[in-house]
């Protein structure tokens, strides 16, 4: 396994700084934004579509550091009800799909998408409960007449245009937010569907992450390092179904942590284990999204605490019995 950075966090540097910073820390891979929610501070698509030259140049930049480039991000939501939010986000993904093949990346990573309720809608309407009879409804024009739809036809396109793998994150506020739904759109579209695996989205929803991943065996592409701490002085209050501002953090039910702060070594132990078990062997993406220290140490000791626990030799023979 290798230990990366998605790169976003280092967006006010340019990007062979970025690189250099990385390396420096002893990243082994960098994940890149190309577009949507993740910007494109660290790559120009078109730029890199338009010239072999340049593209020569962006991959020679990453190499000879001793990088690789684990996925590009293309996060956002292309069954936005808004159709001009819909096309601009599903124009970055393609887009990012046929870079991905110029550069020789296998994965790009993003989200499911979230539509609206019903025809007519300008807002997405994320469904949590099954009553009253209103919101099963709702569940059922959404996977019968957008989600599925969309995702065929991009599947169909991801395949016409090389590309191997699509990465969908599970987060709430999207159709694809643990592994059922992940499986249910993958058995629908086909078997470039997988998941971006951060355990982050799925301990606050009360989902054992090392639970996910036996349930998720031969659909994980690629896995993001983030930690989550439920505050349970707030959470057994209030529940865990959160609205408040992620900067308010003394009263949410919970806040993003740097890798370790939020959950023990043990279950980061057991998570990397389960992972090799089930025969993933890339890259852990580290996002830091902990409000409580600066990108530089959240890099740093995120980085420091997965280099004791990663396995970065091949898995072991049992020549004992």
């Amino acid at each position: 396994m290798k230990a990366g950075v998605f790169t976003v966090i280092l967006g006010s540097m340019p990007f062979e700084q970025a690189l250099d910073y990385a390396a420096s820390l002893g990243f082994q891979a960098v994940e890149l934004g190309v577009g949507g929610w993740a910007g494109t501070a660290h790559c120009d698509p078109d730029a890199l579509l338009a010239s072999n030259r340049k593209t020569k140049e962006f991959l020679n930049a990453v190499t000879s550091r001793g990088l690789e480039i684990s996925s590009l991000n293309v996060a956002g939501n292309p069954i936005h009800p808004n159709r001009k939010i819909a096309r601009a986000f599903d124009a970055d993904f393609r887009r990012g799909i046929r870079l991905a093949r110029k550069l020789g990346v296998e994965i790009v990573t993003t989200f499911s998408g979230c539509p609206g309720g019903a025809p007519g809608d300008t807002q997405p309407n994320w469904v949590t409960c099954p009553w009253p009879p209103d919101y099963p409804e709702i569940l059922d024009y959404q996977w019968s007449k957008v989600v599925i739809p969309y995702w065929q036809k991009t599947v169909d396109f991801v395949r016409k245009n090389g590309a191997r793998k699509i990465a969908l994150e599970m987060h709430p506020g999207f159709v694809v937010y643990n592994p059922e739904t992940l499986l249910k759109l993958r058995a629908a579209a086909g078997p470039e569907i997988g998941a971006n695996f951060d355990p982050s989205h799925l301990f606050w929803q009360g989902i054992d992450p090392c639970a996910a991943v036996r349930a998720l065996k031969g659909a994980i592409w690629h896995v993001h390092a983030k930690d989550t701490q439920v505050q349970v002085w707030n959470s057994t209050v209030n529940g865990v179904l959160d609205t408040k501002h992620y900067a308010d953090e003394l009263n949410r039910a919970w806040i993003f942590r740097t890798v370790g702060y939020g959950n023990p070594r043990r279950f980061w132990c057991d998570f990397i284990s389960t992972l090799r078990l089930v025969g993933y062997d890339g890259t852990l993406s580290i996002e830091h999204e902990d409000s409580l220290m600066s990108p530089r140490e959240g890099l740093t000791k995120a980085l420091r605490f997965l280099q004791e626990i990663l396995m970065q030799e091949p898995k072991g023979k049992v020549t004992w019995a």
